[in-house]
Formats: C-alpha cells, sequence, structure tokens
C-alpha cells in the first residue's frame, strides 16, 4: 500500500484543470457543463471509464477510477458529478446484450444517463416491453445518448415475481429520442449537472433492452463487472465528495494567506487560522489513506477469484461513508473562518461549497455504515 496520499492534481493534467475551472461559472449558467468540458471528457473518453474494452471502452480498474474521479471533482465538482455518474452507467455495458452494446458504445460522444429509482412499469408484451413513467435526477440527461432506468414489470396487469417473491425490478436502457427530459434540477450546488427528471410513456422495447445486474448476468468477462454494484457506488460517490472538499479546502489556504494581511487580526487569531488549516489538511490525508486501502485490497481480492468477503466489502462501505460524512464536517468547520467571501455566489470558493452540500445529501451516503 501507499504511504503517502497522492494530492488530486496528480492525476490530471494542469491544462484540463484550467480549461475545466476556466468554464465552470458559464456552466452554471447554462445549466449542463460547457461545450469546452465535453470538449476534455470526450478526448480523454471519461464517459466510457467502465465500458468494457470490447465496445472501445477504457475499462480501468477501480483503485485508478476512484482517483481520477477525485481528481475531476477537485477541478470542479459538476464536472466530476456528470463524469462519475455517467461513466458508471457505463458499466451496465458488462451486463448488456453484445448486439446492443455494440449499438450503444461505439460512439465517441456516447453517454448513458438515468435514474437508481424505480419510477416506471414495463408491461411484457409478444415485441418485448411496453413502457411507461418517470423518474427524477438524471444527471447528465442533456448530454446523454441513451438512459437507462429501473422498471416494475407486470405481465397482463399482474406484478411479475422474483425468485425471492418479491416485485421483479429490472433496468432497461433506451434511446435519447424515446425520452422526454423534463425541467426540475433547482438546487444551490452542482449547477451544472443538469440533473433533470424524464419520463416515458407507451413506448414499446424489443426484450434485449432490459438487462439484469448481477454475476450470474454478466456478459463480458472481468473483475470490473463482478465487483458489487453497491460498494462500487458508494466508493465512486465518496471520491466526489471528497474531491470537492479538497478543493474547498486548498481554496482556504489562498483565502486565509489575504487575511492574515488583515490589520485588525490578532496574532492568535493568525495562529488559529494556520492551526485549523493543518488540522484539516491532517484528517483529509488520514480519512483519503483509509479510504483507498480499503478500495485497494477489495480489488486485489476480486483480481484474484472474483468473489469478495464480506469483511472487505463492509471496510469500503464504511470508509466510503466515513470519508463522505467527515469531510463535510471538516469543510464547515473552516468556512466561517473565509469571512464573506465564501458566502459570495460568485466566488469559486462558494461554488464549491455550495456543490460540496449538494452532493453530500445523495442518500446512499448520508448516513454512517450499519445505519
Amino acid at each position: 500500500m501507499e504511504n503517502t496520499i497522492p494530492h488530486p492534481s496528480t492525476f490530471i493534467t494542469a491544462d484540463d484543470i484550467n480549461t475545466i475551472r476556466n468554464t465552470a461559472a458559464e456552466a452554471e449558467q447554462l445549466g449542463m457543463l460547457h461545450p469546452e468540458q465535453l470538449a476534455v471528457i470526450y478526448r480523454e473518453r471519461w464517459f466510457k471509464l467502465l465500458v468494457p474494452n470490447v465496445y472501445t471502452g477504457r475499462q480501468i480498474t477501480l483503485p485508478e477510477l476512484v482517483r481520477l474521479q477525485e481528481a475531476i471533482s477537485w477541478t470542479d465538482g459538476s464536472t466530476g458529478w456528470v463524469v462519475t455518474l455517467c461513466s458508471g452507467a457505463g458499466w451496465f455495458g458488462g451486463f448488456i446484450e453484445p448486439e446492443v452494446a455494440q449499438q450503444v458504445f461505439n460512439n465517441t460522444y456516447v453517454c448513458l444517463a438515468g435514474s437508481g429509482a424505480v419510477g416506471g412499469t414495463a408491461e411484457i408484451t409478444d415485441n418485448g416491453y411496453l413502457i411507461n413513467g418517470s423518474w427524477k435526477y438524471a444527471s447528465g440527461a442533456h448530454h446523454a445518448t441513451h438512459i437507462t432506468a429501473n422498471c416494475t414489470i407486470k405481465n397482463n396487469g399482474k406484478p411479475v415475481l422474483s425468485n425471492d417473491g418479491e416485485q421483479l425490478v429490472l433496468p432497461f436502457i433506451f434511446d435519447k429520442k424515446d425520452v422526454a427530459i423534463l425541467p426540475a434540477w433547482k438546487y444551490i450546488g452542482m449547477v451544472a449537472i443538469g440533473s433533470d427528471a424524464f419520463e416515458i410513456k407507451g413506448l414499446v422495447v424489443p426484450g434485449d433492452r432490459q438487462f439484469k445486474i448481477d454475476p450470474s448476468a454478466v456478459k463480458v468477462e472481468g473483475a470490473l463487472y463482478h465487483y458489487p454494484f453497491l460498494q462500487l457506488a458508494e466508493a465512486t460517490l465518496a471520491v466526489n465528495i471528497s474531491g470537492i472538499a479538497m478543493h474547498f479546502i486548498d481554496l482556504c489556504a489562498d483565502v486565509f494567506n489575504d487575511r492574515m494581511n488583515h490589520p485588525r487580526l490578532t496574532n492568535q487569531q493568525k495562529i488559529f487560522l494556520i492551526d485549523a488549516l493543518a488540522l484539516a489538511n491532517k484528517e483529509m490525508t488520514d480519512l483519503r489513506k483509509a479510504f483507498f486501502e480499503a478500495v485497494d485490497i477489495s480489488w486485489e481480492a476480486i483480481m484474484a477469484d472474483k468473489i469478495l468477503p464480506e469483511t472487505k466489502l463492509n471496510m469500503v462501505s464504511a470508509t466510503s461513508r466515513r470519508l463522505a460524512i467527515t469531510v463535510r464536517e471538516i469543510v464547515d468547520r473552516l468556512y466561517p473562518l473565509c469571512g464573506l467571501v465564501a458566502a459570495s455566489a460568485d466566488s469559486e470558493i462558494n461554488r464549491a461549497w455550495r456543490d460540496l452540500h449538494t452532493a453530500s445529501q445523495h442518500t446512499l451516503l448520508t448516513f454512517p455504515a450499519g445505519t
């Protein structure tokens, strides 16, 4: 394991950082990622990070993934979030029927958005499924080429049950042209993710547009597609939050340096600022070290035999949630020490604060592990 935890800037180029950050304010005005930000994403194939190699994807390892995603979120929260959610949907390529996957992913500009909520129904028909429903929060929907969504399965109007006797729910993949995007994203942060709602009415899709996320249903071999979805989601969302927090803390250093020149600031107050920042950086290092070690150990285990012991899975969940919850607390300790610049809606540090407090509302990471 690594003895030191590299800063997120290690994993992204200075040119890409400048391009993404210099267009972040305009992206907020647009309510979606800026074309120049998207140009970086397409060039680097970030939407294809988890797409199988066989479908022109990058299929990178989980340790590589979480470090890169933290770096992108450190650069800009909205860009990191869209990349994480849309590349995460690309992971479904390991479970989609190969004929459909070839059509979907063989595209430089492919982007899958969608919702993990169960917002629709899929009625079994002679030709496949009849889809109706509405879903919230499809991050990156405006850039998407395809939309994924969960539906309850019905036959002749009656629920179809799974093997354990519960209502059967399955994910589907739809062409963007068959989905209506509805304006709905109106929150203080992550403004540029364009996480709007969508609906589908009376759409018939063939049976191969349905897939199942389960080790028994993997269509493409590789350890990545045997990694449990819950821990994959927890880990990738956690580094979005830690990346944004790292950005905020880095900006605090600049703000604190400016405050040191304030004539009314006492020596004790200056020492307080220095100590507060040092403590925040130490805590971040400890949290990130524990998290990355847990992810790396779990990846080594899945690479060895495609099965993860429950103890290793629980450690990924615990460190992911601890990271997400604690970094918000660290940021909130520093926020009042930054003065009014942190409350100015058009400042970079305020954007980071707003993004953090929006991203950290995700229900997957709201509560500590075990609750």
